[in-house]
């Protein structure tokens, strides 16, 4: 974007100043999904915005899904009908201003025999979807018989096979969806910055009328004044709110998912498959993403701080011993887990004898007696629906506070997120190609990047060096280490390797054998010390000595290790 201010450490710094020189309008707290979606839409408004992330811009639940951009066809079992309705809307809307993140995917759902589903109820399931789609999902669904289901899908246990269901939805990239989705805040005039944690508020009148906020990578605290004030932290919820009301009663119930990664060839993978688990009769997940799948997800209601939670051997066992039901060849075993991941969704409380499975993924605003605004519950694929909602409040608080008109909704379901200006993505494809980079990086360019991969080519240009591989036989290159610092304010190892570039998910390695290059590279750019460097280094291999911790529970040797050793 021509006369953009790179979204960098520079600019943290610079939007830090501006928050602690003059009030804003509002103060959202939480660079997840739902509070760069707030961020993005009031600042779209013109209202001054200011956003601050206690960690790394999605680090917590938003990095840590199932990749899912979907109607939700599982709610259809609770008639959730205006859920499926909207969340079916938003697939759409994201297909279209994300063309690069949010890609169209086929799914099976194969039905056995004495299953929990019956295949008329999936057959009247699947029109029903179809319907509050519209009629307007990528294709209608399909039923396949038997034999067409294992022609399509070999690896599939082919006993008690009575067919199955063939639709449509949505894959993502979480956590750059995240990503691209704040820098479109930042465009639009929202001043951003993580790693700066809300520590208290101000108060005025019995009204809160600002914060205190931290930067803990300085240890310095500035006084943030705000007119509206936005509690966005997802898992973290409730305990912001209580910093406002220490006796303020719990608003969220928590439910792990939990995800495991292996190599796509062991199943023989084609498409996404949807499966009723045998164990507990949960829908779940086998997902291909490039030459990997992940399986998913668990959900188990777990007493455990946010950051941390982790994936453990019992969630593990549940995961393959689901799949291997499902594809009895694979046999897989926990030495063939490359990584794993694990998020605690932030689900709305009030019925607390309903399981975790099946408690409404819709969302909630909440007003504190001081003013302060929460927003809870929800779920990824709405999170736009979410932002416009509560920057509705806003605006409609502003214009009690000081007369204001009312500005317009801006048309956040009509702009595209940064990399995702033209559909046609095949035509940068080719213009990725013609820099001589092999296919599978000019593959993995415009799917991260989408338009935006004209920057890093630019860096390429200039430094041929930086066009090399980060890891050997992987597509991620050196410039992307350089372009995540520059553009989209990585400041930590684990920002770039984890959220960034998704090498602590996808290398066997974790990354672990580049993090020393990496750190030396961010040296470079962000003026670390060597103390720095070699703690970032140290730091970001506990994160990867954390992740395997699985293996010792289930019996395994947790070194990091190829997943076939």
């Amino acid at each position: 974007m021509a006369g953009e201010t790179p979204f960098s450490h520079r600019s943290r710094a610079a939007a830090l100043e501006s928050m602690q020189a003059q009030p804003v309008d509002l103060l959202v707290i939480g660079g997840g999904i739902t509070g760069a979606a707030v961020a993005r839409d009031a600042a779209l408004r013109g209202f001054r915005t200011a956003l601050v992330e206690a960690g790394d811009f999605g680090a917590g639940t938003s990095s840590r899904s199932s990749r899912l951009i979907h109607g939700g066809l599982r709610y259809l079992e609770a008639y959730d009908f205006r859920l499926v309705f909207e969340a079916s809307r938003e697939r759409r809307t994201l297909l279209r201003i994300a063309p690069h993140l949010v890609r169209p995917m086929r799914f099976l759902f194969p039905i056995y025999r004495g299953g929990r589903v019956p295949p008329w109820k999936l057959r009247a399931g699947m029109w029903l979807y179809d319907a509050l789609a519209a009629f307007r999902n990528v294709h209608w669904h399909r039923w396949l018989s038997p034999a067409k289901t294992l022609a399509a899908e070999p690896g599939l246990r082919d006993r008690d096979l009575s067919g199955a269901a063939l639709y449509w939805d949505g894959q993502t990239d979480d956590s750059r969806l995240v990503i691209a989705t704040i820098r479109s805040a930042a465009q639009a005039g929202a001043l951003a910055a993580n790693y700066v944690a809300v520590t208290s508020f101000i108060r005025a009148e019995g009204r809160v009328v600002g914060a205190v906020i931290r930067d803990s990578l300085s240890g310095q605290e500035h006084l943030v004044r705000a007119l509206t004030l936005v509690n966005a932290t997802g898992p973290w919820v409730d305990r912001v709110r209580r910093l406002d009301d220490a006796g303020a009663k719990p608003l969220l119930r928590m439910s792990k998912g939990a995800h495991a990664i292996v190599r796509r060839e062991r199943l023989g993978l084609h498409d996404a498959i949807t499966i009723a688990s045998p164990i507990d009769g949960r829908v779940m997940f086998v997902l291909p993403w490039n030459d990997l799948a992940f399986i998913g997800t668990t959900e188990t209601e777990e007493d455990v701080r946010p950051e941390d939670v982790r994936a453990t051997g019992a969630d593990v066992t549940y995961l393959l011993r689901s799949a291997n039901a499902v594809f009895p060849r694979a046999r897989l075993t926990p030495n063939d887990v490359i990584a794993t991941w694990a998020g605690l969704r932030p689900l709305l409380a009030p019925d607390r004898s309903l399981p975790a499975g099946k408690v409404s993924r819709e969302h909630r605003i909440v007003e504190s007696p001081s003013g302060l605004m929460t927003i809870a519950g929800g779920k990824l694929t709405t999170f736009r629906v979410m932002g416009r909602d509560v920057a509705d409040r806003v605006a409609k608080r502003l214009r009690q506070h000081d007369g204001r008109p009312l500005p317009p909704r801006p048309a956040t379901d009509q702009l595209p997120l940064p990399g995702g200006e033209i559909a046609a993505l095949d035509v940068m494809m080719q213009s990725v190609r013609m820099k001589e980079l092999p296919a599978v990086t000019a593959r993995h360019l415009v799917d991260s990047y989408g338009t935006e991969s004209a920057a890093i080519l630019n860096l390429v240009s200039k430094n041929k060096v930086l066009g090399g591989p980060l890891v050997a036989g992987r597509p991620e290159i050196r410039a992307e280490v350089v372009y995540a610092v520059e553009r989209e304010m990585a400041l930590r190892v684990s920002d770039v390797l984890m959220r960034r570039l998704h090498l602590f998910y996808e290398d066997p390695q974790h990354g672990a054998g580049v993090a020393a290059n990496v750190a030396r590279k961010m040296a470079e750019l962000l003026g670390w010390s060597s103390t720095r460097d070699d703690d970032e280094i140290g730091e970001y291999l506990e994160e990867v000595r954390k992740s395997r911790e699985f293996l010792r529970e289930v019996g395994r040797p947790s070194g990091v290790a190829s997943a076939s050793s």
